[in-house]
Formats: structure tokens, sequence, C-alpha cells
């Protein structure tokens, strides 16, 4: 399995109780959960006891301080588990944009309830014709005296069902384009004019709480406004998507291990004429080409968490690594659930989750597609 060079004897540490976290807590209720939809707010409350949830919020919020590496660890270490279902990336995310362009007084209001788990976040971006195209929001949030008024929907919402703070990404100047975006904070305990929609049924990210969120006339403080001035929002979700690509990309390199994993362990017990199914060559050549391309996307996954650090991770480089991350994570499980025959397919196995469970990883966070064509403008560029 890849050697991680940026891990430090604290980073293997934070390694082991983000793993006992997930075996103790996580996986013995990996079918409950997946009928459910959805996973206990308990199970927030104690990554937020564990320090999971707040470990790189800054230490004046209720966070540790600590870098990013860490909640890549998470990343890696839930992936690895078996599991891309709970929300703790979203909610990462989330807590990330309020500590990069909140001002003092919401950072203070908002950051320690999202470190302690008391409150779950979401992302409400994505709108029902919009897509990865963000400049076609339709989601207005108008000026009405000291509150905005926010009407509009949104869909394919992680944490949608269950979450106490939304960052909003709405139009305060429908008649601009990408300058007329803000991102507004929107608590939505008794909030009138605000309702869940439909708890939607998935592919796969079965224990993945996603829903559809509605807006009607639903009035909010002008204070909510994230940073302290409106049409940023483009600016700041620019700002903040490379750090969610990377999300995705650990998530899928941890996702490509764990298959790697057991079906090294399923060919070196289960027979076939006679022998092995690990004694094929075939299988030698396929998990020898699996094994290949999980250590190759883990040194370019590590490349880019230290480019971030030194503030150098560029726009494109971040949509290669989700683009190529996902497309290995396809390509690798894909691979090893043949290696399971028949049995692949069979819903108990977890191989057959991990298969469905990769195929949005493609489409979110910007399609793969749109991340090629990131990519193809900056090399077009003089």
């Amino acid at each position: 399995m890849p050697n991680h060079l940026w891990m430090q004897e604290e980073h293997h540490a934070f390694a082991e109780t983000v793993r006992r976290f997930f075996a103790e807590d996580l996986v013995p209720n990996f079918a409950e959960w997946t009928k459910a939809g959805t996973i206990p707010r308990p199970v927030w409350a104690k990554a937020g006891k564990l320090g999971i949830l707040g470990a790189t919020f800054p230490e004046d919020y209720g966070g540790l301080g600590l870098s990013r590496h860490f909640d890549a660890v998470t990343l890696l270490e839930q992936a690895k588990a078996g599991d891309i279902g709970w929300g703790f990336g979203v909610h990462n995310i989330a807590a990330h944009y309020i500590s990069a362009f909140g001002t003092d007084d919401q950072k203070a209001r908002w950051l320690p309830g999202l470190a302690t788990g008391d409150k779950i976040a979401a992302i409400a971006m994505t709108e029902p014709g919009t897509g990865s195209d963000l400049q076609a929001v339709k989601t207005s949030a108008i000026r009405d005296g000291n509150e905005y008024l926010i009407n509009g929907s949104k869909t394919f919402i992680t944490n949608g069902g269950s979450a106490d703070l939304l960052l909003l990404v709405a139009k305060t100047d429908p008649t601009a384009k990408g300058r007329g975006v803000s991102l507004i904070i929107v608590e939505t305990e008794q909030l009138d004019g605000y309702s869940v929609g439909r708890r939607l049924k998935k592919m796969g990210m079965k224990r993945n709480d996603t829903a559809e969120l509605n807006f009607a006339d639903v009035r909010i403080p002008l204070t909510n406004l994230l940073g302290a001035e409106e049409g940023q929002g483009f600016y700041q979700l620019m700002k903040q998507l490379p750090w969610e690509r990377l999300i995705i990309g650990f998530s899928a390199l941890g996702s490509a291990q764990c298959a790697l994993e057991m079906t090294l362990e399923y060919v070196k017990e289960r027979r076939a004429f006679g022998k092995r199914i690990m004694d094929f060559q075939n299988t030698r050549f396929k998990l020898a080409e699996v094994a290949t391309k999980v250590d190759i996307l883990a040194a370019f996954m590590d490349q880019c968490l230290v480019e971030l650090d030194l503030g150098q991770l560029t726009a494109e480089k971040a949509a290669m690594a989700k683009w190529w991350s996902t497309q290995t994570q396809c390509e690798v499980i894909d691979e090893c659930l043949q290696l399971f025959g028949g049995y692949g397919y069979m819903s108990e196995y977890p191989i057959s989750e991990l298969y469905t469970d990769a195929r949005v990883q493609k489409i979110y966070g910007g399609t793969n597609e749109i991340m090629k064509e990131l990519i193809a403008r900056g090399l077009d560029r003089d």
C-alpha cells in the first residue's frame, strides 16, 4: 500500500484514532444506516468529541488548528473502511468557507458548533437546471430592509435532510452573472418558508442523506452574508473548489486501496479448478496493474497536497486530481469486482457497494468533462 511521505508520527496517531472510530461506530452499523438512508446525529457528536470534525479549524473557534493533512487522513481512513457515505467531506468544506471568508463574529458564531458536531453543515449549490454551471443559479436572495428574501430550490444536497446550517449559493443581483452570486449562511431550525423535499433514492452512497431543499420567501438577516460584501460568491467558490476536489481525490484513493485490499484477501482464499484464484496469471497481472495505479494515484495526490500547503495548487492541477483520481477509482474497483466473479455482483459483498458508490465521484464536484475543459483552458493560454 502507498507510503505517504508527509505522514509523521502525529499523523499516524491521528489515523489510529480515526480508524478505531470507523471500526467501532460506523462499520458495524452499515446495514442499518443503509436502510435508513442517513447516519444518526450521535455519530457526528462522537466525531466532534474525538477532534475529527474540528481538526483543521482554528483553535480560537473550537478546532485543533492542524493542517489539512489531518483531514486527508480522515478521508483516506473513511474510504479504506469501505464508506464514502458519511457526509464529513461536505461538512468540512462548508466550515472552511466560513473559516476562510467569514467575519470574526461569523466564525465565533458557527465554527464551534461545527467542530463539536452539534451542528451539521451542507452546501446548497446545485439546482435542478444548473448542474456544474454555477453562473446559471436561479435561487435569489433579495434585500428587503435588514433581511434577505430567499426564493428557489436546490437538489442533490449532501447532508440536506440533516443540516442545521446551509452554505447557500444565491443570486443577490439577478441582473448580473458571476458577480451577482453571494454565499449566505442559512440556519434551518424552525425557519419559516424553508422545507426539505424528497430524500433522494440513489444508485450508491445509500447511507448518505441527500435531499431536495425549497425556499419560499425565507427571511435571513443581512448579517448572514458570508464575508462583508455582496457579489463575492463566485470568487469564494473558486478559491475553495480546489480543496473540494482534493477531498474527492483522497476519497477516491482510499476507496481504490480498500478495493485492492479486500480483493487480495478474496483471491488468496477462493479456489477454482484446484488452485487459488491468486495463482492464475490473469489475476496476478490484473492485480499488478491495479496496485501500480493505486501507488501512482497516491503519489499524485500527495504532490497536490504539498502544493496546497505552499499556496501553489492551481485550479487546473486540482481539476487534474479530481478527474484522474475518480477515473482511476472506477477502473480499479471494476477490475477488482471482476475477480470476485458472480459474488462481486451480490449486494452483501462490500466490493459491490464500492462499485456503486464510486460512480458518482465522476459527476459531483464538477463533472470530469468540466475538469478537462478547465485543464484545456489553462493549456490554451498564451
